[in-house]
């Protein structure tokens, strides 16, 4: 079949890669990709948010599928526009993408539905939102409740700082829009995993485990990212975890938003936070993580063809997956000064040397000049390996992290050293 994947980071690399390599598959197009994507499908340059011309190429190649990488797309409701027009399409339509849309939204349903998250207050006033944060105290959480790419999210450590980072969503200095409401957190404690599963209907079918290092700084320090490294499995997620997240999280939510008339095909991610009172939900995505996607892909031996197509077909039921063992660790590699402000256009070099090293290197943030790959974005690389364990697998990425050769380039080198330590322990 011909696959379209529409999206042009990380994750979208990883899906093209994994799709080209699917029996089931014998063309995969994507728009807008990038240049890593390119040896794995033929790319189109159309804009994720350009919603009309995204339908007049799929007009045009008349794919069997089409995947629905990021969350832009999916909010703004190319899922229906699709599927009105015939198509069979992986990736919630936008009254279900509301769930990552709108955190005001998501965590109102959460509360609906009896799904286990923190307490939380949802402030438009700035006057109000200071004044909450003064009666919880610090440490406390404030996120912006609209798509901030990951970045929306503030862990304050001191109510000064909390009421800096409110006033400044609230003003709309931050992330536009975005911010124009405010959640406000009890701040939970403990260790956080990501449990994604594959929707239809009322099937779930969960993914492998994994675990992502959302802090910019080794030790799980500085500020909030859109992921710096993700390994998977996750040693945290026992299956006894497993099983709670799957009954008290993601069966009651996809159930609440059925109620509303919204039935979810995609992916549903659940950041969690394992806490001494039990699993507690962060967040909820519609969409594979990122850079979670590396890794799991990475791992994955079923046909994701075949998968998506049946979750698109509402024919999942009965569908197993089938990983490889041992563990996928992907580390993340971003233009030095993201989150904040960075330069573009760096000529990045050594990536042929990384993979003759072993790992897999997925192309996020790149653009072509002149024939070189140069940096684009905030995250520009995820270099991911496979092994027996964890620890092989991060020595494996690190090795070949020395391959590189872009002085721009910032990456944490601690990715993974939660599980390093269990297995340490253990021996």
């Amino acid at each position: 079949m011909k696959v379209l994947v529409i999206g042009g980071g990380g994750r979208e690399h990883a899906l093209c890669w994994k799709l080209k390599r699917s029996p089931s598959v014998n063309e995969v197009v994507c728009a807008p990709g990038n240049p890593g994507i390119k040896r794995d499908a033929r790319c189109v340059d159309i804009s994720v948010e350009d919603i009309d011309g995204l339908m007049k190429l799929a007009a045009d190649e008349k794919p069997d599928l089409v995947v629905i990488g990021p969350e832009v797309p999916l909010v703004a409701g190319l899922g229906n526009r699709l599927r009105d027009e015939g198509f069979a399409v992986f990736g919630p339509d936008k009254a279900a993408a509301n769930l990552e849309g709108s955190k005001s939204f998501s965590k109102r349903l959460m509360y609906e539905a009896g799904v286990p998250t923190a307490r939380f207050e949802v402030h438009v006033d700035v006057n109000e939102a200071v004044d909450t944060i003064r009666s919880w105290g610090a440490p406390i959480v404030i996120k912006a409740s609209g798509l901030a790419a990951g970045k929306g999210v503030i862990v304050a450590r001191t109510e000064k700082e909390a009421i800096d980072a409110a006033r400044d969503m609230l003003a709309g200095n931050s992330f536009g829009d975005a911010g124009s409401q405010v959640i406000i957190e009890e701040c939970l404690v403990g260790e956080e995993a990501s449990c994604l599963f594959i929707v239809s209907g009322d099937t779930i079918l969960p993914l492998a485990s994994s675990q992502d290092h959302k802090a910019l700084l080794d030790g799980d320090k500085g500020p909030n990212t859109g992921g710096m490294g993700a390994y998977s499995p996750a040693p945290c997620v026992t299956d006894e975890v497993a099983d709670e997240v799957l009954e008290t999280i993601a069966r009651p939510i996809i159930a609440a938003l059925k109620k509303k008339g919204a039935e979810f095909i995609g992916t549903l991610y659940a950041g969690v936070m394992l806490t001494d009172d039990g699993v507690k939900t962060l967040e909820f995505n519609v969409r594979f993580g990122d850079p979670e996607c590396q890794p799991l892909m990475s791992r994955l031996k079923s046909d994701l063809g075949e998968v998506l197509l049946a979750a698109a077909e509402r024919r999942l039921d009965g569908v197993q997956l089938e990983w490889e063992a041992g563990t996928a660790l992907c580390v993340v590699v971003t233009s030095d000064g993201y989150p904040g402000n960075f330069d573009k256009g760096q000529v990045i070099g050594g990536l042929d040397d990384m993979e003759a090293a072993g790992a897999l290197v997925f192309h996020a943030g790149t653009a072509e000049k002149d024939g070189m790959i140069v940096n684009s974005g905030g995250r520009v690389l995820g270099v991911t390996a496979v092994a027996q364990s964890v620890s092989q697998a991060q020595r494996v990425v690190y090795t070949a992290l020395e391959k590189l050769d872009w002085p721009g380039g910032f990456y944490r080198r601690d990715i993974g050293y939660r599980a390093v330590a269990r297995e340490e322990s253990r021996d």
